[in-house]
């Protein structure tokens, strides 16, 4: 039971993210070249698949079931991985109590500037 769940997942992930799910269209493939040995008796399955896989799409009658085929359009499938990373270690934070000293500041009235003298700063200069 274990393999088989492996294997189911890992084809749901492959046919979700590649274009493996272009091979679901190989019954198309039987079909079309069934279609062309109508036509053509003469045909073999490598002229067929050589004229439509090596030599482009060319618009011809029957470009609209020729792009049915497998692998002829892309169905722009984007696969990305985005690796998590789990630290091994964590480093915690401690908390450390600092003390700062106070200071104690002494201002002496010599160091004060009383408003009179700042509206002698918008003085014209004086001449000595």
């Amino acid at each position: 039971m274990k393999k088989f769940s492996t294997i189911l997942l890992l084809t749901a992930y492959l046919f979700s993210t590649t274009e493996l799910h272009q091979l679901l269209k190989l019954p198309v493939v039987f079909e079309h070249f069934a279609e062309h040995q109508k036509q053509n008796k003469n045909i073999s399955f490598l002229q067929f698949l050589d004229m439509h896989y090596m030599h482009g799409s060319p618009k011809d009658k029957d470009y609209s079931e020729d792009m049915k085929l497998p692998f002829k359009t892309a169905d722009n499938c984007v696969s990305s991985v985005s690796p998590v990373v789990i630290p091994l270690l964590t480093h915690t934070l401690e908390n450390y109590i600092v003390h700062i000293p106070e200071k104690e500041i002494h201002i002496t009235r010599d160091e004060l500037i009383p408003s009179s003298y700042l509206s002698r700063v918008w003085q014209p200069p004086k001449s000595c």
